[in-house]
């Protein structure tokens, strides 16, 4: 939905382009909190939720629009892949699993 918004709005001027933070690293900034029950457990550092969506700094247009079409279609095509190949793994598990409970 982000990167059809940044498609959408490439010829907006003043337009940024906008991405989404990497699940590695939004999983790491929002880690529950762990509880030391033992003193020899590491303190694990405290969470804090942050927006999921930040801007990149780019080159702009003239009129101010940052958004590459490249990058974007490129995204995009990458998602696609991505989608691809996690619905192509459900459906093995799955078949795997129909297989193992004899159906």
């Amino acid at each position: 939905m982000l990167l059809a918004q940044n498609i959408a709005n490439a010829n907006t001027p003043n337009y940024q382009a906008k991405d989404v933070t990497p699940f590695a690293q939004t999983l790491a900034e929002i880690a529950p909190d762990l509880a030391r029950t033992n003193a020899r457990h590491l303190a694990g550092a405290p969470s804090t939720l942050r927006n999921n969506m930040h801007q990149r700094p780019q080159s702009k247009a003239i009129d101010g629009n940052a958004v590459s079409m490249d990058e974007q279609l490129t995204k995009v095509a990458e998602t696609e892949g991505t989608q691809a190949l996690v619905e192509n793994l459900y459906r093995k598990y799955m078949g795997l699993f129909r297989t193992s409970i004899g159906k």
